[in-house]
């Protein structure tokens, strides 16, 4: 059962969740009806409007719970209309419905619904900014993104998202694209636009600016970071091609010289699987290996490619992933590049984990895969969020976010 209801987010998160429900779908209808009724009485105008604009403003304020479908708001309006709007409700019904507030529901359930199974729910946020990245770590998570803000939330999915940063690391508003964490989640390291930087030590709250490292203030598209909160390695990457690689030691950072693994192409994701090993591509359908921390790269593919890549993880040297966004995974594994696809629509986040793997794709699908079995169906499921653009996982939680604030998150089994 989904609750909508008032908060002090404002009426139009609560609006964009309301639309995907069968009451509007039956107010749609309603005034197509009346609305026609015109011709006999122009009252029956009034009564249109009435009949469309009321059920939202008294539900925004009682907090009525209802019922989300996945039907396109025309399918349930149509039967609506034809007196069969009971049915329609319930030939949409999700197929693997929790309790839970705002649950998300799978378009192709892969198991029976009577078992017990982690669901994807609506997250508040105290935010409209758009987020563009997640990071999970063991106690809590955290998300990035338009005008620096940093939100943070507890260990469960219970708990509340806060803002921690309001304008970024320099206090300058700018707009905050890639974020990762250290081995324990003692700190969290984040950048952005205009060369912006960050350092938040998780436990005490802190943060430190490191903006324009080596003077670059090109805008950094990700970051990867590995090992603990006081030996850190840390590689950006950015729109020129550049890779820039960092190490953090006990307060100290020093950087070397930025490197360029490709052509220039802009280069739009990386990842760091540990100390050593680590992964990035660009724009123009490469992917690079790095096996020393970022000193040097070599290009392992890949050829055929038709969309652009928009996202890249990895678990283990020789097991790494990217998206396109024509809808296309890319797996590597064991030297060789196996293309699968997902949908039709982009693909615009990738989270690889040992026991459970996201991509988000577009108009807040998520695409989830149980264990590392690269032979498991991808299960699709449809989520609240208008599109989601970033995502983390770890062993009992994942977490997407995107457009507006809108974030969903994944119950604990």
């Amino acid at each position: 059962m989904t609750a909508l209801s008032p908060s002090r987010h404002g009426f139009v998160p609560f609006y964009r969740r309301y639309t995907k429900t069968w009451i509007h779908a039956l107010a749609t209808a309603g005034l197509t009806a009346f609305g026609m009724l015109t011709f006999v009485h122009r009252g029956f105008a009034i009564v249109a409007v009435a009949v469309y604009v009321l059920p939202p403003i008294v539900l925004y304020f009682r907090g009525t719970d209802v019922q989300p479908v996945e039907s396109s708001s025309d399918e349930s309006a149509n039967q609506a209309a034809s007196g069969d709007a009971t049915d329609a409700e319930s030939s949409h019904e999700p197929t693997k419905a929790t309790e839970a507030s705002e649950s998300a529901e799978s378009t192709e359930p892969t198991e029976s619904n009577h078992a017990k199974k982690p669901q994807w729910t609506t997250a508040e946020t105290p935010t409209e900014d758009t987020l563009f990245d997640a990071v999970v770590t063991k106690s809590g998570a955290y998300a990035v993104g338009e005008d620096g803000v940093v939100l943070a939330c507890g260990e469960t999915t219970d708990s509340e998202w806060q803002v921690r940063l309001s304008d970024g690391p320099g206090a300058d508003g700018r707009t905050l694209r890639g974020a990762d964490t250290t081995e324990g989640g003692e700190s969290v390291w984040f950048a952005g636009d205009g060369g912006s930087l960050g350092r938040l030590d998780t436990e005490m709250g802190r943060h430190v600016d490191y903006s324009a490292p080596s003077g670059i203030t090109d805008n950094w598209t990700d970051i990867a970071v590995s090992g603990t909160s006081d030996s850190t390695t840390i590689l950006l990457v950015n729109g020129s091609g550049q890779v820039l690689r960092g190490k953090y030691r006990d307060g100290d950072l020093a950087w070397d010289d930025p490197t360029k693994p490709g052509s220039g192409s802009s280069l739009c994701a990386v990842t760091l699987v540990d100390g050593s090993v680590g992964y990035c591509c660009d724009t123009n359908d490469s992917v690079f290996e790095t096996t020393d921390g970022g000193e040097s790269f070599r290009k392992i593919g890949v050829d055929g490619v038709d969309g652009t890549f928009t996202a890249i993880s990895a678990t283990a040297q020789g097991d790494c992933a990217v998206t396109t966004d024509d809808g296309v995974l890319h797996r590597y594994a064991d030297g060789n590049w196996t293309p699968e696809r997902l949908g039709e629509g982009e693909l615009r986040a990738l989270a690889l984990g040992r026991d459970f793997s996201v991509v988000c794709g577009e108009g807040g699908i998520i695409y989830e895969r149980a264990g590392e079995d690269s032979t498991t169906d991808w299960e699709r499921i449809v989520t609240s969020a208008d599109e989601l653009r970033g995502a983390a996982v770890s062993s009992n939680r994942g977490v997407a976010v995107g457009d507006g604030g809108s974030m969903v998150e994944r119950d604990r089994p």
